[in-house]
């Protein structure tokens, strides 16, 4: 005979025997203020049971059916291993580590009469989206998938792309608070040591108190915290990781994050995205120049077109001229500001678009680009040939695959702008000698930021401003001194397949 009750207060059952009772008991004492904790006492022939375990965390399908029904037999605490038919069983007395796993989704079983050792039996809930398509890094040809909340799902995801033993992964545990699974991937005899100890280091040293995305990561442990650019490429998609680790790269993964981390990275790969290895090396190219200039016009029109119009009005074409005066003729704002009412209204629509609903977002950007553009056209606050340089520029800054850099352009192109109106062409000289300087200063993991640039590489440009084919690529990138360099074998790669 067993009979089963449930109690809120586990503390009348323990006698205080020792100091480790006492520290246990106020273990229960603190786990109890929390209405979802429950405890149930059972009793058996042999012993008394009791159970203690998070409603919320736990599933209780697993607690009914793979744990009540086989401790009728139990005796002592030290055969839960052998009578449960689950694969994650811990034996522990320490109280530390029995409240770390409580709040892991783990249920308790102990005796009553014996608080030597109590044992905890892997039961959570899995409660997380299916994998879906990628969102943010959509291609039209390659793979479907990418990342959802879940670590170990995320993890599988790169597994099952990487089936070699010398894949590694590391977890760690940050923050204060959060206790958050962070786990780092590489794949030993190829990725450098030095990285690797650099970010297990990094990720180590933190002293925050919650880690709830990968992005908070990426603000911790770049090498410059005060530079607009990311120094690390935030990727949804599980294959991209798994060609980066490949190339010798270090991968992060964050639970509760539906992105990963890849570093030591260069400033060119946040403007190549995972498509153009699907595509022709030629069509592959090209798209990436398009995208290089896409960020240039993005940057550079606006304030060229006040610089023009402010101090040089030589570098005006004759045949320009004619229209430029009538656009601007019944304007009373000076270029600068006529220029700033357009880009902050821009950047409204941006946010407006990006904080609502899909469906009303994009509604409010198609409608409140036509609206407000051809009202203040209408009204005398702007001109039309600035209006449409504005939104080319807008549309210029769409083209960069990683959104994070989309970013860091909307923010640089205002200090060009200013400068432009300070002092023309000269202005924006100077402010791209000191974006051209600030970025031969940074590093990403202590690795060049402006590589193959600088340090000037030239294996390292077959795949960097253009793609060349494959058989071309037979060594591994400079820029992450991997341990082993090869690929594969140049010379095989380059033979003809008979039909």
């Amino acid at each position: 005979m067993r009979t089963w009750r449930h109690r809120r207060r586990l503390t009348k059952g323990i006698e205080k025997e020792n100091d480790k009772d006492e520290s246990i008991e106020s273990l229960f004492q603190q786990l109890n203020a929390s209405n979802d904790f429950n405890v149930i006492t059972c009793q058996f022939e042999k012993c008394s049971l009791s159970i203690g375990y998070f409603s919320t965390l736990i599933d209780s399908e697993i607690l009914h059916r793979d744990v009540l029904p086989f401790l009728k037999g139990l005796d002592v605490i030290s055969s839960l291993p052998t009578l449960l038919p689950i694969e994650e069983v811990i034996l522990t007395s320490d109280t530390s580590i029995i409240k770390d796993n409580l709040l892991k989704g783990y249920t308790l079983i102990f005796d009553v009469n014996n608080l030597n050792q109590f044992g905890l039996v892997k039961s959570d809930v899995d409660k997380t989206r299916q994998v879906s398509l990628p969102e943010v890094e959509f291609s039209v040809v390659g793979p479907k998938e990418s990342f959802v909340e879940s670590l170990d799902t995320n993890i599988n995801l790169v597994r099952k792309r990487l089936p070699i033993p010398e894949f590694v992964v590391k977890e760690l545990t940050v923050g204060k608070l959060s206790k958050t699974r962070v786990s780092v991937l590489y794949i030993q005899g190829i990725a450098n040591k030095e990285n690797v100890s650099t970010v297990i280091q990094r990720l180590s040293d933190l002293d925050f108190d919650q880690i709830t995305d990968s992005s908070i990561i990426t603000q911790l442990i770049q090498d410059n915290q005060n530079s607009p650019f990311p120094q690390l490429i935030d990727s949804e998609r599980p294959d991209r990781i798994a060609s980066a680790i490949g190339e010798g790269k270090i991968a992060i993964l964050v639970d509760g994050a539906p992105h990963g981390l890849i570093g030591p990275t260069t400033i060119f790969e946040f403007f190549s995205a995972f498509e153009d290895y699907f595509l022709n090396w030629l069509v592959a190219s090209f798209f990436r120049l398009v995208r290089f200039f896409a960020v240039l016009f993005s940057i550079l029109a606006t304030p060229i077109y006040v610089a023009v119009l402010t101090y040089h009005y030589e570098l005006i074409p004759k045949d320009m001229v004619a229209t430029l005066v009538t656009s601007r003729s019944a304007i009373p704002l000076p270029p600068i500001l006529e220029a700033l009412v357009l880009e902050l209204a821009i950047e409204l629509l941006r946010e407006a678009g990006a904080r609502l609903p899909t469906k009303v977002g994009q509604t409010i950007g198609i409608v409140g680009g036509i609206v407000i553009g051809t009202a203040s056209v209408e009204a005398g606050l702007t001109s039309n040939v600035l209006l449409i340089i504005v939104a080319l520029a807008a549309l210029a800054s769409f083209t960069t695959p990683v959104y994070q850099m989309g970013n860091t352009i909307r923010l640089i192109r205002f200090p060009f702008l200013l400068m432009a109106h300070y002092m023309g062409f000269l202005g924006v000289a100077i402010s791209f000698c000191y974006l051209l300087i600030h970025l031969l200063r940074l590093t990403s993991l202590g690795r060049p930021f402006l590589e193959p640039f600088y340090p000037p590489r030239v294996q390292d440009f077959k795949d960097s401003l253009i793609r060349l084919p494959f058989s071309l690529q037979s060594k591994r990138p400079i820029q992450e001194q991997t341990e082993d360099t090869m690929r594969y074998s140049a010379s095989k790669a380059k033979k003809n397949v008979d039909p």
